[in-house]
């Protein structure tokens, strides 16, 4: 068949599948020798006075002295507070961060940074070798990073992978919603809502995750 001369062909698209295979490799060679890690999700933001700052400060502390090393996108808010509570223990602190227009700067408590292009490619770096998620307040891209962590557990594409909603004031009208409205319109179903564990308490948060079988080992399916 020949080439239709109004679509040219475009190179640039040929080495752009290189460039995505060399964020791949790397990824796959730097985090599958880290360890058991917790990836905390939540806004860029949130500011260093905020509760929502302190209280993932405190939840990652608490998931290093549970022998978690911690993942975040490597940016500030949420993800400097996680990686901050991760380096006051001496913890394996990862970062993952993502070239924007506006350039999000490497927050100074990541220990280990990867620098990504394409949003893919980061989030399968931030599921595949996590063995649990936790997700702080935070705007479209928390959001966006929820929904697409529960969509995996519930087409079973992750096996026994723990998701917690850190802030029930934050996430209760939200959950309320899927309940109200979603579950009413049959569109997902009540075993799906069973699927996250709401809190305010880092103890229970890492006693959910310590309990959950499998947690030391997850099986991502979807790469």
């Amino acid at each position: 068949m020949a080439p239709d001369p109004a679509y040219p062909a475009n190179n640039e698209d040929t080495w752009r599948l290189f460039r995505i295979m060399a964020e791949f490799v790397e990824g796959f060679e730097t985090l599958s020798r880290i360890g058991p890690c917790i990836t905390i999700f939540g806004s860029a933001r949130t500011p260093k006075t905020h509760k929502y700052y302190k209280l993932t400060v405190e939840t990652a502390r608490l998931a290093v002295r549970n022998g978690y090393g911690v993942i975040t996108g490597g940016g500030p808010g949420i993800m400097e507070a996680a990686n901050k509570g991760a380096t006051m223990e001496n913890g394996r602190s990862i970062g993952l961060n993502i070239q924007l227009p506006f350039e999000q700067k490497p927050n100074p408590y990541v220990k280990l940074l990867l620098n990504f292009r394409h949003f893919f490619c980061r989030k399968v770096m931030f599921l595949k070798y996590t063995s649990a998620v936790i997700i702080m307040p935070g705007g479209y891209g928390t959001m966006d990073e929820m929904f697409e962590t529960l969509t995996l557990i519930q087409t079973q594409k992750v096996d026994t992978l723990p998701l917690i909603l850190m802030g029930r004031e934050f996430w209760g009208g939200l959950v309320d919603w899927l309940k109200d409205t979603m579950l009413k319109h049959k569109y997902i179903s009540p075993e799906d809502i069973d699927m996250m564990l709401i809190t305010d308490d880092p103890f229970e948060v890492i006693d959910f995750v310590n309990k959950c079988e499998g947690t030391k080992k997850v099986t991502a399916n979807f790469v």
